[in-house]
């Protein structure tokens, strides 16, 4: 019998010759991960799904977000400055697609790894706690004694039983004031103000990113919602977990470069209804740009990355629920539909005669580029997968983890964008009208470690696989590590990591980190700056301490990192909705006694100078008046409000108004002191 099954084996499947790493997925951080391991003497196979290598980077974004600079080093520093020194002109961070994939093809030849592509995985073999092989749709088997999973599906992963989460913890979970389901109030907006956070053609500004900017009715006229707004979720409240992510959306390099311009096309199944809401959006909105709708990102040579931005763009909420999970069909059925979505919008908006003339006349000014994305009719090779499955690990990355809890003794990398979550759902209110339901107003992180224990499943589930993409993160977490820059950093330590843990024979757990990390360094990665030394941290003050990041926030407070604020970032209400926005701290006092109250808050000359504070304390409770103007005495940090008694069964509640305040009102830290 044993003979009779290795002969049917022999006649079913062709065998590659045994590899020291096999990676999958030919993403930016799969490359990463196998140019580094094979400038270590290892034999290496990248083995992608699609045609095309290189992801995002290669496949549509152009314009990466890289937080600050400086936190990176080692390989992604090294490959995005050749990809812009490989074409004259072309900007360190933002060269074009073609460029970023005649570097990636460049390095990986002088490396010497083996590429194999458009093959998706078939299956596995498994023996234990490790992964034997690797099997794809052409019935190829790679063996290997070490695996990566770099797709940003994590499919490796998932098929090597690693445990894994689709969708949105609940703030309780991991106790993240942030996470699980998150409906959005109307944030009032008229163009003139959004114009004006929006200067120049591709502009950015901080208040219409996200959010519903004013009253537009979802309903048709069936009563029914109408296309992209879903009925709300009643049995969800603020702050439950579900299985929904983020929106994916396309990466389009565009151009109003005569010589390269080339017309958005049609798609085969263009359905103007689709539209209706976009519709309802211009007309609520008369001059609106084509430059608001969506984020137009200069890159080199007179092309932009365009990309998503508020209530309706080229994000495709609602549409991608099926994927992460999804098998080869669905997942490609999503995709077409979002190409069809996309290229639809782009129609409607020049050719509908219920668009302004105006508005018309600006999209058919902007096209495709005709040396971008030539052998895929110039449109972008990638979906951008914003969210995949997330691996539940050796450790999660959670949001305390990003800004307070910022430091890892096994660091392997580090993040530092802004904590941003695109549009999750369209749902309708109760009033019948549309709410962005998932996002929320980008939220600072400061710059932070990225445990290796992150990239690590579970010994007991899996010893030789490293995990730099779909890592083990929250669904809060990943909305900021989810970079490229970010992702090849960690395909950097996972390449170096699965070479000495090959070399030591040893677990991908159980290797030396202390000695991943000196090698890393001496590859001249970025693990730690030092000017984060010099932040007040919440963990290192006496007496009891509550960062804004942990208090509960009534409507919506806007997050900076202006001053020098306790754990590096703060809150303030942006001087707007005067008298409907509070900020509270809920300190447990250790035991029942007399304690000095402190706040912390950054001070301006555009701060208020009468900032209500109230204190409820064991005698009931009192409200004292901050002029938030003037620096805090107590090390430019602190500013006393008085000595209070409180008691050790009832909660110190210091709560921050704005009710009829006269500039901005901010809230950092609250410290309690026993006396």
């Amino acid at each position: 019998m044993k003979l009779l099954l290795t002969s049917l084996l022999l006649t079913s499947a062709t065998f590659a010759a045994e590899t020291d790493l096999v990676i999958y997925g030919g993403t930016p951080a799969g490359l990463a991960a196998g140019i580094v391991a094979a400038r270590e003497g290892a034999s290496v196979v990248v083995i992608e799904p699609t045609k095309w290598i290189g992801g995002m980077v290669t496949g549509g974004l152009c314009k990466s977000d890289v937080g600050k600079e400086q936190t990176i080093g080692g390989f992604p520093r090294e490959f995005f400055a050749r990809a812009a020194a490989s074409k004259a002109g072309s900007d360190m961070w933002y060269a074009e697609p073609s460029a970023n994939l005649a570097a990636f093809q460049a390095m990986l030849n002088e490396a010497g790894v083996k590429l194999v592509t458009a093959q998706g995985l078939k299956s596995i073999t498994k023996e234990g706690t490790k992964i034997n092989s690797l099997t794809t749709n052409d019935g190829t088997t790679y063996t290997g004694k070490m695996f990566v999973d770099a797709s940003y599906e994590g499919d490796l992963m998932a098929a090597a039983k690693v445990s894994y989460i689709v969708g949105r913890e609940s703030r309780v979970q991991y106790g993240e004031p942030l996470a699980g389901y998150h409906p959005m109030q109307i944030r009032p907006r008229s163009v003139e103000v959004m114009e004006s956070e929006c200067p120049g053609i591709g502009g950015t500004g901080p208040s219409y990113i996200h959010g519903t900017p004013t009253s537009i009715s979802g309903v048709g006229v069936d009563g029914k919602p109408i296309f992209g707004v879903f009925p709300a979720d009643t049995k969800l409240k603020p702050g439950d977990a579900d299985h929904r992510t983020q929106a994916y959306n396309f990466r389009i390099c565009v151009t109003q470069r005569p010589e390269i311009f080339v017309p958005f096309p049609k798609p085969a199944n263009y359905d103007a209804s689709r539209y209706e809401l976009l519709l309802r959006l211009i007309k609520a909105f008369p001059g609106v740009r084509f430059g608001r709708l969506f984020h137009l990102g200069l890159t080199s040579h007179g092309k932009y990355d365009l990309n998503a931005q508020g209530l309706f763009s080229t994000d495709y909420p609602g549409a991608n629920f099926g994927y992460p999970d999804g098998d080869a069909a669905t997942r490609a059925g999503i995709w077409q539909d979002h190409i069809d979505f996309t290229q639809g919008m782009f129609w409607f908006l020049g050719h509908d005669e219920r668009v302004p003339e105006s508005l018309r006349k600006q999209a058919l000014s902007w096209g495709l580029c005709k040396d971008e994305f030539a052998d895929n009719n110039h449109w972008p090779y990638a979906l951008y997968i914003r969210e995949g499955r997330r691996m539940i690990g050796e450790h999660v990355m959670m949001q305390k983890d990003l800004q307070t809890d910022i430091f890892k003794e096994d660091g392997v990398g580090m993040g530092s964008f802004l904590i941003d979550c695109h549009i999750v759902q369209r749902i309708l209110a109760e009033d019948g009208t549309v709410r962005d339901e998932g996002s929320f107003q980008d939220t600072p992180a400061l710059p932070y470690q990225i445990a290796y224990r992150s990239l690590t499943p579970k010994r007991a589930e899996c010893e030789n696989l490293l995990v730099p993409v779909c890592l083990s993160a929250s669904h809060i977490a990943y909305c900021s590590l989810r970079m490229e820059p970010v992702y090849m950093a960690l395909g950097h330590a996972s390449g170096l990591a699965a070479v000495q843990a090959m070399r030591a024979k040893q677990s991908v757990q159980g290797i030396d980190v202390k000695a991943l990390r000196a090698k890393l360094l001496e590859q001249k990665a970025v693990l730690e700056l030092p000017e984060l030394a010099k932040i007040p941290r919440s963990s290192k003050l006496p007496g009891l301490v509550m960062d804004d990041g942990a208090a509960e926030k009534v409507g919506h407070w806007i997050g900076s990192s202006y001053g020098t604020p306790v754990d590096g970032a703060s809150t303030h209400d942006g001087n707007s909705e005067k008298g409907r926005l509070s900020i509270s701290y809920k300190l447990t006092v250790p035991k029942t006694g007399r304690y000095e109250v402190r706040v912390s808050y950054a001070a301006a000359p555009n701060r208020a100078s009468n900032v209500p504070v109230q204190i409820q304390h064991a005698g009931g409770s009192e409200t004292i008046t901050v002029n938030q103007k003037k620096a805090p005495p107590i090390d430019g940090l602190f500013l006393s409000l008085g000595e209070f008694s409180f008691e050790v069964d009832k909660p110190a509640v210091i709560t921050i108004r704005n009710e009829n305040t006269d500039g901005i009102v901010g809230g950092d830290a609250v410290q309690l002191l026993a006396k």
